[in-house]
């Protein structure tokens, strides 16, 4: 079984890497790749990363100087672990950084994070501050986006990691923009999707915020009981939430929670 996630728009490199950690640390598999994509944006001025990122002025600047320092390959100097420099909402339900040197390991081999700039990550791959989110119109040699620019690498590559296993089963548990790079008719497996629903006025309904910190819960929930089979999830019960047998179907398991206030912007 393989869990894939989201990456996060927001990092954290501040935070040092533990030190058991640093000699795990690994290179990204599609590293040329990705630098055949630092290269292409490198000669976007901050106006115009600002018209294709939909970002700020300060953010575009702040990534051209990302671009311009990029180098390969990482050190742990000049990087970190993917898994521990991804800070948003996922991230937020994952708590890797409260993981220990055998979770990451374990996790290493059974989680991967997709990525617009790296096509897939895995937990302890090193990468350094970036942002380029999946859904983005970069037009490359390769077409008009990265959904064209990835192709079914990634779907390749998650194949690979299936390969041997006797759980040959990929959990879902990704955003719809990142799993758009995804190719299910090609998958040498089952795909499982997982959806998570908050009780909101009276009806169970998929909150973004909730729901995108649950991926993260269910994440971590796999990696500290090292789920390795589908079954293995159905007693999911972090942050409140329980199994919705009857709302869940062969392809797409649901977990329900009662009682949680919505966040305003909900």
């Amino acid at each position: 079984m393989l869990v894939i996630i989201s990456p996060a728009k927001r990092l954290d490199f501040d935070t040092p890497t533990p030190r058991a950690i640093v000699p795990k640390a690994t290179q990204p598999e599609f590293m040329e790749d990705a630098e055949t994509l630092v290269k292409t944006l490198r000669d976007y001025t901050p106006r115009r990363l600002t018209n294709l990122m939909g970002i700020s002025k300060d953010l575009a600047t702040l990534n051209q100087e990302r671009y311009a320092a990029w180098r390969a390959p990482f050190t742990p100097d000049d990087a970190k672990p993917a898994m521990l420099a991804f800070k948003g909402d996922v991230y937020l339900g994952l708590q890797a950084g409260q993981l220990g040197t055998r979770d990451l390991n374990w996790a290493q081999k059974n989680v991967r994070i997709l990525s617009g700039l790296h096509g897939v990550l895995r937990p302890l791959d090193l990468m350094q501050p970036y942002r380029l989110e999946m859904g983005t119109a970069l037009k490359t040699g390769r077409g008009k986006d990265l959904y064209q620019f990835w192709d079914d690498r990634v779907t390749h590559t998650l194949n690979a990691v299936l390969e041997g296993r006797r759980s040959k089963v990929i959990v879902n548990l990704a955003s719809n923009e990142y799993f758009g790079v995804v190719q299910p008719a090609k998958l040498a497996g089952r795909l499982l999707n997982v959806r998570f629903e908050d009780l909101n006025k009276g009806k169970y309904k998929v909150l973004s915020f909730f729901a995108k910190k649950a991926r993260g819960m269910m994440t971590r929930y796999v990696i500290d009981k090292r789920i390795s089979a589908p079954r293995g999830l159905l007693d999911f019960d972090y942050g409140g939430y329980y199994y919705a047998e009857a709302a869940s179907s062969d392809d797409t398991l649901v977990f329900r929670r009662d009682g949680v206030d919505a966040p305003a912007s909900a």
